[in-house]
């Protein structure tokens, strides 16, 4: 079946970094693209950032408050996907989730018009000094 497992989060200072993978199993892992969202406590989901495999070639989006400081890659040979969290602030602690995109590309993370249809548990990235 359809899996999605994250791992990597923890406790960091301000100004540290974190790489939290998404390891996905039970599908075609390029047919489809995998978004990194977070949600922290009283606050709605909120994407962070989108990479489409196969034919996509690896083309990536990012929301405005990962740009510049988040990176999302992926080992297509491991069918993982990474997001490198650098410069990190209070503010992105969250519960940091990965998801199946029901479609090979990205095109934003409005959870509206835009199916996800699968989820990983979540890690938790707690920034804090």
């Amino acid at each position: 079946q359809v899996q999605l497992v994250e791992s990597g989060g923890g406790l960091v200072q301000p100004g540290g970094s974190l790489r939290l993978s998404c390891v996905a199993s039970g599908f075609t892992f390029d047919n489809y693209a995998i978004t990194w969202f977070r949600q922290a406590p009283g606050k709605e989901r909120e994407g962070v950032a989108c990479i489409a495999n196969g034919a996509s070639g690896g083309r990536t989006v990012y929301a405005g408050s990962a740009k510049g400081r988040f990176t999302i890659s992926s080992d297509t040979a491991k069918n993982t996907v990474y997001l490198q969290m650098n410069v990190l602030k209070a503010e992105d602690t969250a519960v940091y989730h990965c998801a199946r995109v029901e479609r090979f590309y990205c095109s934003g993370f409005d959870l509206k018009t835009i199916v996800y249809d699968y989820w990983g548990q979540g890690t938790q990235v707690t920034v804090t000094s």
